[in-house]
């Protein structure tokens, strides 16, 4: 029997026997994987036909649009709750806790978006309808349609199926939204970062597949990274949540979780290579969705399949995950929401946050790692790597959490000149408040000395980022009436305070958005005070 056949099944005997088909019985609609027998993936008219048929009909159900893709398509977006429509006005007024969840950013990662077809259909069905008394969900299955609809047979090498092919991992721009959510160049996150200012969910899902070392995990996942998160977010999702639905999963399951992690080193865009043996996660760095969401107060969760799982595996992995993050989210929304509400009112002004970072040496922990078998696609021919029922405990140094590796104080308010009308648009599509002075303002300020600057060697994602080095100093200046006022003190003020320093390594000025007006300066064109005005 060829892989094809096995697969196909496959399929039908999981109809009748796993836990996965029991809860969404064998009726329509299903998704493209499942009709495929998880050979193939849904591209965009399966999803918004597959999302019509699910809430049609459905009165705590509505299909609305978050936005458009750099193509044109809409970006779908289901609101789940007992609201009144799936507007944002109608959303907030219920006063619940609002979980978004985001799949298909990567669309060779593929099981995130089916899995989120499949808890749609539960959901419509009545599962889990005790969720709805404290939550409203928001879910964008397909976050990448452009890149979904560029399908390929070897988009994801060595990645275990779908076999029939799967969609490009950047976006029609050939950009990795993934990459995007500070510098804002892409309609895709863009769009988001407006559906995040509207709607404002108190916690938010990234939903990935990783590749790379052999390990035991059908799942890892990661919390906010930055140093510069607000610590209770961070405890909140890395000490708490994580760890509960870790349990969780282990206990009905058998999978095992952790913290997302490879053991050769720092992935190929953090400059890495080679490294002494360890676990170590990613990158800290906001340009990261789940890191950005966390400099914005709120939780951010990574969730990450492991690539050598079968398709149909990952795909089964995600619900649950998805399913477990909710009910924890249920069961504790009042927290989620404390946290956040503290996060937005915490005043930051005149605290040390880091601009830089690296990674932090705990302690030694055991990591399981696995065995994969080489097969093959029958239909490409490329090499696939299968999953391996093994577990082995190994005790390595764990490098999944970060630490500050530059500081700088936070100003009660920066000053940006009213020219700079490409940075005063990515501030305003952030959500970040800003005022403009009516009249001159004289008084004390600091300004940023350059004493060198440079560009990386190697462009990435059509920049050559941006560094520089000097140091600010005091000054008394007459700031011009029109100058741009953004004040720290106000819910966004970290992740104003990242995208305005000049040291900051995910920043405007990292992103080049200030180059012309650096060419030949000596002083950094942005202003900060640390006096009351």
């Amino acid at each position: 029997m060829n892989l094809l056949a096995r697969r196909l099944s496959a399929a039908a005997a999981l109809a009748i026997a796993s836990p996965l088909a029991a809860q969404t019985a064998p009726a329509a609609p299903l998704t493209r994987a499942e009709r495929s027998g998880y050979a193939e993936t849904s591209r965009y008219d399966d999803v918004m036909t597959f999302l019509h048929a699910v809430t049609r009909a459905q009165r705590r159900m509505f299909l609305t649009s978050f936005g458009y893709s750099f193509e044109g398509r809409s970006l779908p977006l289901v609101v789940v709750g007992r609201v009144t429509g799936p507007g944002p006005e109608a959303v907030r007024r219920s006063g619940k806790v609002r979980v978004y969840i985001q799949a298909d950013i990567h669309p060779g990662e593929a099981e995130g978006k089916e899995a989120a077809l499949i808890l749609l259909r539960r959901l419509a069905r009545g599962a889990h309808a005790r969720w709805l008394d404290s939550l409203v969900i928001l879910v964008a299955p397909m976050f990448n349609p452009d890149g979904a609809e560029r399908v390929s047979l070897t988009s994801r090498p060595l990645q275990n199926g779908p076999i029939g092919g799967s969609g490009q991992r950047a976006n029609a721009q050939g950009l990795d939204l993934n990459r995007d959510f500070m510098k804002l160049e892409t309609p895709e996150v863009r769009s988001q970062a407006l559906l995040l200012e509207r709607y404002d969910p108190q916690a938010a899902v990234d939903l990935h597949t990783t590749d790379g070392s052999a390990h035991a995990y059908m799942l890892t996942y990661a919390e906010p990274l930055h140093p510069a998160t607000d610590p209770a977010v961070t405890d909140l999702v890395r000490g708490q949540w994580l760890p509960a639905i870790t349990s969780a999963v282990k206990a009905r399951d058998g999978w095992d979780l952790w913290f997302y992690g490879n053991t050769g080193g720092e992935p190929v865009d953090r400059g890495g290579g080679s490294a002494a043996p360890g676990w170590y996660t990613f990158d800290h760095r906001p340009r990261f969705s789940e890191n950005y969401w966390g400099l914005r107060g709120r939780a951010g969760i990574l969730a990450e399949t492991y690539s050598y799982a079968s398709f149909e595996d990952r795909i089964r992995v995600t619900v649950r995950f998805l399913e477990e993050t909710l009910d924890w989210a249920w069961a504790h929304a009042g927290r989620i929401r404390a946290v956040t509400d503290s996060a937005d009112a915490r005043v930051i002004v005149g605290e040390s946050l880091a601009v830089r970072a690296r990674l932090h040496r705990g302690p030694d922990l055991p990591v399981l790692l696995g065995d994969v078998a080489e097969e093959r696609n029958p239909y490409s021919g490329q090499r696939m790597l299968r999953r391996l029922d093994a577990r082995r405990p190994t005790v390595l140094p764990d490098y999944t959490t970060f630490e500050a590796a530059e500081f700088e104080r936070v100003p009660a308010a920066y000053f940006v000149p009213a020219s700079f009308g490409v940075v005063l648009d990515r501030l305003a599509t952030h959500g970040i408040r800003a005022t403009r002075l009516e009249a001159p303002l004289a008084l004390g300020v600091e300004r940023y000395r350059i004493d060198s600057t440079w560009t990386a060697e190697r462009p990435f994602q059509n920049h050559r980022e941006r560094s520089v080095r000097g140091a600010w100093e005091p000054a008394f200046d007459t700031i011009p009436a029109g100058t741009v006022v953004v004040r720290s003190a106000q819910p966004l003020g970290r992740l104003a305070f990242l995208l305005l320093e000049p040291r900051s390594d995910d920043g405007l000025l990292d992103w080049n958005f200030f180059d012309e007006a650096l060419a030949g300066a000596r002083w950094y064109p942005v202003r900060r005070t640390f006096a009351a005005f």
